[in-house]
């Protein structure tokens, strides 16, 4: 019955690539960066199958569970949506498969490895207890992923010369991570002034994990950063104000949406500061941040739900952290497709595929891979 899941997972994955390349001229964009392997850490955003694999915690989450994984897949995944997320679309782009979790079995590491885990913070659980904050979903932060891919790495190559040609081709995606760090200091009840002390630490470990990728050759890496905690139908509901100028003109928290431009900046000179210092290197920002404002607007023009969760129950949200999605007295919106939300944490399938749009617009002309990509039309990315 494994051997049958993996089978089909095998084939939908490559129906969707071909599905892809047809329909949007986006795969064809990343394909001229000559890309032949991508390595991806981070958490839910971009978890395609770790933690679920992580006992006792995530073998028992609701991520193992439908409706988790049913828009596209029919199955759960292990990934935090109803079906494909930004990178899945962007291996996509590059005419790669997705990409398979280290922690999952018989995979094919070949094409690249994702060691993302969702509920991963940047800092180690141990850094954390320190400042009083508890992260109870997993230990495997940014610096377990990071040795997790350095073992990896170097048990598929004789020596650090191998292990640089090697790497050549490669893209890294160094996150998102770190909005977990700020997540759990929120949920157990510190301010925005208490959590800003964490930005400097968090931004810190993100990039020695970009200077560690360097030193062994990566030639071509892409730091995340987060999107608008304040518009997350989590904080809406955990922050709700009755004071109306509490929120911006999308109805998302103002205050929440300010910090995360905060938290972004800083990465941001950090990712500038990386760059001056490694010119032979390709380091971008990923700027999640503009491309949820991009899929906002375009979800506003299509009358897209940005509001509610399309899986979960109660609220003006359709959000209680008490009863999440997965729950048996959880319901699923008809059409997730014209929903953002997914389940009040993560978005949907649609909408990471809007912003995959966006994104790889943005960071296709900033590598400089070939002369043709100054030719994509921009209708191309209307989806």
């Amino acid at each position: 019955m494994a051997v049958l899941q993996q089978n089909i997972h095998v084939a939908v994955i490559l129906l969707a690539i071909l599905l892809f390349i047809f329909t949007s001229s986006t795969a064809l964009t990343l394909k001229t960066c000559g890309i032949d392997r991508i390595y991806n850490v981070g958490d839910s955003i971009s978890d395609t199958g770790n933690y679920i694999h992580e006992v006792p915690n995530g073998e028992h989450s609701q991520f193992t569970k439908l409706p988790y994984g049913g828009t596209f897949f029919k199955y759960p995944t292990g990934r935090c949506s109803d079906g494909l997320l930004i990178i899945d679309y962007i291996a996509f782009s590059a005419g790669l498969p997705s990409l398979p979790p280290y922690e999952g079995t018989n995979m094919d590491f070949d094409k690249g490895v994702n060691f993302a885990v969702a509920g991963a913070t940047a800092l180690s659980w141990k850094s954390l207890l320190k400042k009083r904050i508890t992260n109870l979903t997993t230990n495997s932060s940014l610096m377990v992923q990071m040795n997790w891919m350095m073992e990896h790495l170097y048990s598929t190559s004789l020596d650090d010369t191998q292990l640089a040609v090697k790497l050549r081709s490669a893209l890294f995606m160094v996150g998102e991570i770190g909005g977990n760090d700020y997540n759990f200091a929120f949920r157990l009840g510190k301010t925005i002034d208490e959590a800003t002390p964490l930005v400097n630490e968090v931004v810190g470990i993100i990039t020695y994990a970009a200077r560690k990728l360097i030193e062994i050759g990566g030639t071509r890496i892409i730091i995340p950063g987060n999107i608008p905690f304040g518009c997350l139908p989590h904080y809406r509901t955990l922050f709700k104000s009755n004071d109306s100028a509490e929120y911006d003109e999308n109805r998302c928290l103002k205050r929440f949406n300010s910090f995360s431009k905060y938290i972004n900046n800083v990465l941001l000179d950090s990712v500038v500061q990386l760059q001056r210092e490694n010119p032979q290197v390709k380091i971008l920002y990923g700027d999640y941040y503009n491309a949820y404002m991009y899929l906002l607007q375009i979800c506003l023009k299509r009358g897209y739900n940005i509001d509610q969760a399309c899986c979960g129950i109660g609220g003006e949200f359709n959000y209680d952290e008490n009863r999440m999605c997965g729950d048996k007295e959880a319901m699923v919106c008809t059409d997730p497709s014209r929903y953002l939300n997914w389940d009040g944490l993560h978005l949907t399938q649609r909408a990471y595929q809007i912003m995959a749009g966006w994104l790889i617009r943005d960071i296709v002309p900033k590598l400089k891979c070939s002369e043709s990509e100054d030719k994509v039309s921009n209708q191309a990315w209307s989806w």
